[in-house]
Parts: C-alpha cells; structure tokens; sequence
C-alpha cells in the first residue's frame, strides 16, 4: 500500500491507499504500536485506510464528563464533540484532498474508548456510514441512555459490536454491565433500521486488539 503521513498537532495521521478508484475510505482510532500490524491484516482489501493516533484517550473520546474509571487514572473530559469537529474540519479534507478520487462510503472503527467514540460520531455527524465499535466501552455512564433517546440518531447502516466473554467479569461495578449494554445497543439498532452484529470473542479487554479490529473492519466492508 501507499502510504502518506502528516501531523495535525499533537496527532500522527498515517493513509495506506490500497486501490486507486471510488472505494470506502476507512478511519481508525488507535495506538500507535498497532498500527503496523493492522495495516498488514487489511493489505488484501481495497480500501483507503488512515489511522489516526496520539490522540487525549480520556479527553478527546469521552461524549461528556464522567469521573476515572480507575484509581490513579483521569477523569473524563467529555470532549468528544470538539474532537469530531478536529476530524470533520481538518483530518477528512487533508487526506481526502490529497486523492483524486473519493470515498464509496465513509467507515470508522475504534477500540475500547475508541470503539464508543465510533459509535457516538455516527449520532453527531452523517459523515461515517459504517461502524465497528470493538472491545468499545458502552459501559460508560449515561451511553445506553443516550441512545434510547435518540432514537433512528444513528447515521450508519451498518454496525458491528464485538466484545471480549470475560470483559464483564471484574470487580469495577461501573464496567460490569458492558456486555448487557453492548447486546441492548446493538439491539437497539438492529430495530432502528441498521445491519448490526454482535460478536464475543474469548478472553478479556486487552486481548489479541488488533486481532478484533481485523475482525470488525473487515465485517463492515462486506456488502
């Protein structure tokens, strides 16, 4: 794949184009150290993939404030509206502008916080028609509700849950009810309209990410 790479302040924006005419452009959220090893897993597939990284986890991905989920870490900024607009208004146009062809359709993907970022950007903005929302923290406070108030808010067409089958199983009462919550989202959804899945994968949150993602983008790009 070509690769073209640039900064947008504190953020590193790097774009494998994987086909040279109209195909959909996929955006995802992540750590750095991964991006290599996600990029090799998707090289079959004819997409233009940018990964965007370096990225306040707590403050740019969280839909609004919340206190830490762990002793010792961050409370949440809820500033993920302003971290959509830095997408909309200056990641898109960059990489789109430096292509003489556009998007079939627009995906982004995001792990964990990532993941409920994802899910949360198709509520505020149609620019994002498919979703893969992996290991994504649904837990967080107020989310589910968020959603049931919203109802048919959800932009994408098609969504993919995935979760780990021991991410439930830990003693922070708040993260407890992710699995019961991903299962009534991607419910919810699935009634509004939108090609859903939702698919558990053995182990807990930190196992085999990249693997996931693998998983949920490549289910996404299916027509």
């Amino acid at each position: 794949m070509k690769r073209i790479a640039f900064a947008q302040g504190n953020h590193h924006i790097e774009t494998f184009i994987g086909a040279d005419t109209v195909c959909p452009f996929v955006y995802c959220l992540m750590d750095e150290a991964s991006v290599p090893a996600l990029v090799k897993e998707l090289k079959d597939q004819k997409i233009v993939f940018t990964a965007i990284t370096g990225m306040d986890w707590e403050k740019d991905l969280s839909p609004w404030p919340a206190p830490r989920a762990f002793r010792g870490g961050k409370d949440f900024g809820g500033g993920a509206d302003a971290y959509l607009q830095l997408i909309l208004q200056d990641v898109l146009p960059r990489v789109e502008g430096q292509l003489d062809f556009s998007p079939s359709y627009r995906a982004v993907a995001g792990y964990s916080l990532a993941g409920l970022w994802a899910l949360y950007a198709a509520y505020r903005t149609d620019s994002f028609q498919r979703i893969a929302c992996v290991s994504g923290s649904l837990w967080y406070d107020g989310f589910l509700d968020f959603m049931q108030q919203h109802p048919a808010g959800c932009a994408a067409d098609r969504v993919y849950f995935s979760l780990g089958d021991k991410e439930k199983m830990t003693r922070n009462q708040r993260m407890a009810v992710v699995e019961e919550h991903m299962a009534k989202a991607a419910d919810l959804l699935a009634q509004e309209g939108a090609d859903t899945i939702f698919e558990q994968n053995p182990g807990g949150h930190f196992q085999e990410p990249v693997e996931r993602l693998t998983k949920g983008i490549r289910w996404i790009l299916q027509d």
